[in-house]
């Protein structure tokens, strides 16, 4: 499973190109963040910017973009896209397809650079499990959130893979500050505890051929170049269940194109699953995922 793992996501390791990014501003005092500015006082620009940050000494960096139509006179909403295991910001930025449901829908978007370009999920899949990503995901709303108008009821995350995964960790851990997530191409995972602060929304797609996230589940080694113990997968289903009862739903109906959701779940929130029945291990589509996330906001 590892071997044909790697094979497989050897096709993402593309070559990146420039993206023409532009430089930030010097990187914030520590323990200071910053005093949020009037939306009319917003100098940010459309574009894409390099923004770092240092989180437990660590130097972090991620992607800005802001849409065209971005003007800093109003309040937008703020996405997190995390990438896949093996690939980058700058491959997320230009393949997600996120890039252009923000310009059209008028959306902040951050992408975040993983260390090992990969995300610490607790039992995997960074080499070190100290890497503090959560926090990494944090502060990246707060700095934003400090530079453009940015509105707080509705930051959310969504993520491929690995980048999945990440998207569910802030889900369990993050539920104060993310409305709500859209993980795709990944589940969660047995050996991590999930104890969000409240109901949270959660809109997954899963593939049903996918071999390296088995769409079933079980035991699987984390195709990285280091090694790590393997990891238990609930499978899409079992993910599904899951988030079910941490957000005290009744019940699950079939909603059409091949999506199933619980229904009456605690705060209103909602739980999705959207399975591919021929898919692989692919992302699911932007706009259907900015679709589902912006209907939810922070009580």
């Amino acid at each position: 499973m590892k071997s044909l793992s790697l094979l497989l996501l050897s096709f993402l390791l593309l070559p990146l190109t420039s993206h023409g990014i532009n430089p930030g501003p010097e990187e914030p005092t520590p323990g200071d963040p910053g005093t949020p500015g009037l939306c009319a006082d917003d100098n940010l620009q459309p574009g894409q910017h390099q923004r770092s940050l240092t989180i437990d000494g660590q130097r972090r960096q991620y992607i800005l973009h802001v849409p065209r139509s971005y003007t800093g006179d109003r309040e937008v909403p703020l996405l997190l896209d995390f990438h896949a295991l093996h690939t980058s910001s700058g491959y997320q930025l230009d393949n997600s397809g996120t890039q252009q449901v923000a310009n059209q829908q008028n959306i902040i978007v951050a992408y975040p650079q993983g260390i090992d370009n990969a995300w610490n999920l607790g039992p995997c899949c960074t080499e070190s499990r100290t890497v503090n990503d959560v926090g990494f995901a944090r502060e990246i709303v707060e700095q934003v959130s400090a530079e453009a108008c940015v509105d707080r009821k509705r930051v959310y995350a969504t993520g491929y893979s690995n980048g999945g995964g990440m998207a569910y960790i802030l889900a369990c851990r993050a539920a104060d500050m993310f409305a709500a997530v859209a993980p795709a191409a990944f589940d969660m995972i047995s050996e991590v505890q999930c104890n969000p602060s409240r109901p949270i929304s959660v809109f997954a797609h899963r593939g049903r051929l996918d071999v390296i996230v088995p769409y079933r589940g079980g035991p699987s080694t984390p195709p990285t170049g280091y090694d790590l113990d393997p990891i238990t997968f609930l499978g899409a289903e079992g993910s599904f269940e899951r988030w079910s009862d941490l957000n005290s739903c009744g019940g699950s109906s079939s909603i059409g194109n091949n999506c199933v959701a619980s229904g009456n779940c605690a705060g209103g929130v909602e739980n999705v699953l959207c399975t591919a029945r021929l898919g692989s291990h692919s992302p699911w589509d932007a706009q259907t995922s900015w679709d589902f996330l912006k209907q939810h906001s922070l009580p």
